[in-house]
């Protein structure tokens, strides 16, 4: 258990993340790119989202999965061709597509608390953001995205 409260909350020394980062081609400059487009893609979701749970009781609209789906995709779309725009071209199917689509089925699209679902854009800003110190949680979920969208990206 002390292992995984380490994984999860000890913080990695800079040069530790530097070798981490060296040792699995992590460019920073694409490490900016990843989190721009894991931003975009967030406040393109819930800038366009209809389905928001009303303030009060009055008219309840609900969106179906189908219709969450679509959303997403089209969303997905909108990101992949406006990258596509400034010459950077990224798959529009692949495991960095089903990795997103899982992340925002789980905490945006399914989550009731909306606390929760208002603070994807911290945690991206918090996850990519170098200059605050890592845990080995964070370093690899990083490394994840990052091979992810690496790899599903045309160089």
């Amino acid at each position: 258990m002390e292992n995984f409260f380490n994984y999860i909350t000890k913080p990695l020394t800079p040069e530790d993340v530097d070798l981490w980062f060296r040792g699995n081609n992590i460019i920073p400059e694409k490490l900016e790119l990843f989190s721009d487009f894991s931003h975009s893609l967030n406040i393109l979701i819930v800038d366009t989202y209809l389905g928001e749970p009303p303030k009060s009781n009055e008219t309840k609209i609900t969106l179906s999965d189908d219709d969450n789906q679509r959303h997403f995709e089209w969303c997905w779309n909108k990101i992949v061709d406006n990258f596509k725009k400034e010459e950077l071209i990224f798959d529009y199917k692949g495991e960095h597509f089903d990795y997103f689509k899982s992340f925002f089925d789980e905490i945006f699209y399914n989550q009731k608390d909306e606390k929760i679902r208002k603070s994807i854009g911290n945690f991206f800003s918090d996850l990519f953001d170098t200059k605050k110190p890592f845990t080995k949680s964070d370093i690899d979920m990083i490394s994840s995205i990052y091979k992810m969208l690496d790899k599903h990206m045309k160089k």
